[in-house]
């Protein structure tokens, strides 16, 4: 997998769960957060959802388990993927495999990874799984949730570092 800059110098990497309401905005604010602590300029997060409703706001679990972490999630809306997004994006992390048939369909596959399989560093790796979706759950799905990506994120960070520290 390519993970050179498509266009620019700027690095961007798109999350992509289901509605764009739990698990890509999560993991949008924790790798910015991760991005910065890093001192990383020239990287781009953003997140999008194979089957958002646009406008939609994060959801209540998210906003709590992000707020209690220090993150605001108030000002997300979601947006549903488009082609054009997945154009742009350098690199794209899903949340589970019918994300990534999604990504596929969109002309973006090879640019497209599940998130536990590439925090793994081994994309094509059997023992992919899902990040867990907390939607309508408790608030300790979600915390489950906001760590696992925590965890993996910081992996994935860790394997672009020779090509973000810059």
């Amino acid at each position: 997998m390519d993970i050179s800059p498509t266009e620019g110098d700027v690095f961007r990497v798109l999350f992509v769960c289901t509605g764009n309401t739990c698990r890509s905005p999560m993991a949008e604010v924790i790798a910015r957060r991760q991005a910065a602590a890093l001192g990383w300029t020239q990287v781009e997060f953003r997140s999008a959802g194979v089957g958002a409703f646009e406008g939609s706001e994060a959801s209540d679990g998210a906003l709590r388990t992000a707020a209690a972490h220090g993150l605001d999630l108030s000002h997300h809306t979601a947006m549903p993927i488009t082609e054009t997004d997945a154009r742009r994006a350098d690199l794209i992390l899903v949340m589970s495999p019918s994300h990534l048939m999604r990504l596929v369909e969109l002309g973006a596959g090879d640019r497209a990874a599940l998130l536990t399989s590439y925090a793994g560093g081994h994309p094509d790796d059997a023992r992919e799984v899902s990040i867990p979706d907390p939607i309508g759950g408790s608030d300790e799905e979600y915390e489950d949730t906001f760590r696992l990506l925590e965890t993996l994120i910081e992996r994935v960070l860790a394997r672009l570092e020779p090509v973000l520290a810059r």
